[in-house]
């Protein structure tokens, strides 16, 4: 766990202290950003792979059951992530179907949580933003001797900011993530206090408990700090080169 140091005075004749050391190891606090960043932009990302194709296909077909799929996409949307996480620690327990991959308690089955709660968000916005773009740009698209793929880069071009909107909520969802992450990972630290599966808003939770309100503080300026950061990058990229 966390060592707690005592204030050290760096200072000569009475002068004030060059630095004070803090009650906890930087160390713990990059380790749990670094898990933090890593399962949630992994989720994201692969959730993106997965959603996109997913909301352009049924965005631009019509078929049997089409209205009870976007239905189950919208239902997903809203799906309680600690009912998520007991599925997926089902999923990877050693009588579940994946038990065999001992994932248990490791930051992919943290991934797989999180690729479950952010895809559906993904792939609801997305396809709303698909479905929103008028039908005049694919006829053009089409008269103009355009394949289904130039069509369909046509019609993600349109849909951009409403596909980059998607994103942003599957990674706030993500990385804000408390009740699957905490089941399948387990909220593990290493002796020397590392993090394994040791997220920043698991993190938060367990000091805050532990009446360690500083360290919470600290870390929760730091999560905020990054959804704040990483929404600025991606809307700056999505409104200049996508």
């Amino acid at each position: 766990m966390i060592e707690q140091a005592s204030p050290v005075v760096a200072a000569a004749d009475g002068a004030l202290p060059l630095f004070v050391e803090l009650p906890f190891k930087w160390n713990y606090v990059e380790s749990i950003i670094y898990v933090s960043l890593y399962v949630s932009l992994t989720a994201v990302l692969v959730s993106t792979l997965v959603s996109l194709p997913i909301a352009m296909l049924v965005g631009f077909s019509e078929f049997p059951g089409k209205g009870f799929l976007v239905a189950l996409i919208n239902t997903g949307m809203g799906f309680p992530s600690v009912v998520v996480g007991l599925i997926v620690l089902f999923a990877v327990s050693n009588q579940g179907p994946f038990g065999s991959l001992d994932l248990l308690f490791t930051t992919e089955a943290m991934i797989l949580s999180q690729i479950v709660l952010a895809a559906p968000v993904i792939t609801g916005v997305s396809l709303a933003a698909v479905t929103g773009v008028e039908d005049g740009v694919r006829d053009a698209a089409y008269a103009m001797g355009g394949t289904r793929l130039d069509v369909a880069l046509v019609t993600i071009k349109e849909a951009r900011y409403g596909i980059v909107t998607g994103i942003l909520a599957g990674l706030g969802r993500a990385i804000s993530e408390v009740g699957s992450v905490l089941i399948v990972g387990g909220n593990i630290a290493r002796a020397d206090g590392t993090s394994v599966t040791r997220t920043l808003t698991t993190a938060i939770q367990l000091e805050a408990r532990q009446g360690r309100f500083e360290l919470a503080m600290i870390l929760g300026a730091v999560l905020v700090a990054l959804v704040l950061l990483i929404n600025g990058l991606v809307l700056r990229l999505g409104g200049s080169r996508i």
